[in-house]
Parts: C-alpha cells; structure tokens; sequence
C-alpha cells in the first residue's frame, strides 16, 4: 500500500507492509536542497513512516551528507559533443539501426505538448497490455490521465516524436535539469521495431542535449537486464549515486542497522534473475494470448 503528501511543495510517497519507508515520488528528476530541514518537516507531518531515503544530485560526486549512504547505480550517458558520441562511444551496429531507421522512411522531430500528442501517446501505449515481458502500467488509461502523468516538469521538458508518414510510431520526454537531463520516458510502437525508431530517437536526444552543452543524460536504473543492452550499445554507463537513509524512529533505527531496506534481489545471482525475469515473461504473453482467445483481459 502506497501513502503520499506534500512536504515543502514536494511529493512524498510512504510504502511498505512490515516497515514504512518514505521518498520523493519523482527522486530521479526532483532533490532536496535541505535534507536536515526537509527530515525534521517531515517527522512532524508524517507518523506513519519509518525510514526516509533520498538521493543527492549527480553533479555532487562527494558526499555532503552524514546520513547512512550507499550507491545507487543509473545509467546515464557522458556527453562532449554529437560527433564524439556517433564516431567513437557507439559501435557500428547502432550506427547502422539509426540509419536504418532514416532510410526506411522514420522521421524525428521535436514536438509540441498538445492534444495530438496525447492522443499519438494513448495509441502507442494501447498497442499490448504487455511490455518487456509484465503488465504495461500505461495500457487502456483515458486521455485526461495520460494528460495528467505527462505534464509534470512540463517547462523543464521537451518532446521528441518519430513519425512514419503523420503516425506517431514513438515518442520521448526529455527533462533538463541542472548538469543532468533525463529520459523520462521513451518508447515506440512494437509493429514499427524492424525500423528501429527507439534508436533514432535516442540519436534525436543525443544531439538536443550535446546543442545544450548537458554532460549527462540519465536513462533509468543500470542493469544488464532488460534493456540493459539497448543503454550500452548507446554508449550510456553505470553512474553511481549516494543514496541516504535516514530513520525517523527505534523502528526506522532497527531496519537501518539490520540493512532490512535493502531489496531481496540483491541476494539473487544475476543469472537467477534473468531466468526468472524470463519465465515472468512467457507466463504473461501466455496469460495475455489466452485472455484474447477467450475474451477476456
């Protein structure tokens, strides 16, 4: 069960069953200049939770804090130029997925945030039910709530489309913030993969942000998994981050000094958890076939 409320103008969410843990709802895109300050605000306002955990920015390498740290790992792409990204940091075979997608006719553009946009996006988002092998989080949601989940950061933000004719076949949200910008979302349509339209809008994104003199672009979590190899073969790298934890009571001390923060999956081999990462896969494209055969979701 997840909680959530404002704290200095920014969203906290509390989850968790045996202990409440409490952070940024967007922490990746969003920081605390203050954290002493924003920990004593919210001890006062929110009893339920336990532990507190927060991120300080990347472009803040040393730690600045005296709060329990530990790394947290994102894949983020160092950027100098365009050029040094397409002729030394990736390998022939993206080059050619990029050119592959120009010449099968895929256009990238920057893109206004508008009506057509949420009604391209809703058409990409209802093409399946899943995505990378689990439930799509986006599928079947109504225009006003894509709407919604989309304008947040919105004059941080810009909006890259790639067209196939005037069909939207894929999109990007890119934030900029201070030393870093984020790929907060991207994705394409599956029909469309042949003509590797995720590859030209990352190549669209590189060049925006290398025009805006950013040194980092930040793509999620770093894994090998799942689209672990897409982030190297675009040349992006694991970047670690300090990640603090702070107890906000005995119980919240406890959990810290036994390490019970801490996700489960760390234990597990990686080969493990790819093996279970693909029969999680089958099992919900064999659920999802089976519900269309019987007509049900």
């Amino acid at each position: 069960m997840t909680n959530s409320l404002y704290i200095d103008d920014k969203e906290v969410v509390v989850h968790g069953r045996f202990f409440k843990t409490a952070r940024l709802k967007s922490e990746y895109y969003e920081w605390i200049d203050d954290p002493k300050n924003f920990v004593s605000h919210l001890k006062s306002r929110c009893a339920g939770a336990d532990l507190f955990t927060f991120l300080q920015k990347a472009t803040e390498r040393d730690l600045q804090y005296e709060f329990r740290c530990e790394p947290d790992s994102i894949a983020a792409l160092p950027i100098t130029t365009y050029e040094e990204w397409w002729k030394n940091q990736i390998n022939v075979k993206t080059r050619n997925m990029i050119r592959k997608a120009q010449k099968s006719g895929v256009l990238v553009r920057t893109v206004e945030f508008n009506d057509a946009l949420i009604q391209g996006i809703k058409k990409i988002y209802d093409e399946s039910p899943i995505r990378q092998g689990k439930p799509f989080k986006h599928y079947g949601k109504d225009l006003e709530t894509l709407r919604e989940s989309h304008v947040s950061y919105l004059e941080q933000s810009q909006f890259i489309g790639a067209f196939y004719g005037d069909e939207l076949i894929g999109f990007v949200k890119l934030v900029h913030d201070d030393g870093m910008s984020h790929l907060m979302q991207i994705i394409s349509k599956i029909r469309y993969r042949n003509m590797a339209p995720t590859n030209a809008l990352v190549d669209k994104t590189v060049e925006i942000c290398a025009q805006k003199k950013v040194p980092y672009l930040h793509y999620g979590i770093w894994s090998s998994r799942g689209l672990g190899d897409f982030k190297k073969h675009h040349a992006f790298e694991r970047l670690d981050l300090q990640r603090y934890f702070v107890p906000l009571n005995l119980k919240g001390t406890m959990v810290l000094f036994l390490k019970l923060y801490r996700n489960p999956t760390e234990y597990i081999p990686e080969n493990w958890l790819q093996y279970l990462a693909d029969k999680r896969g089958q099992w919900n494209e064999f659920r999802m076939s089976r519900g269309m055969r019987t007509g049900k979701n």
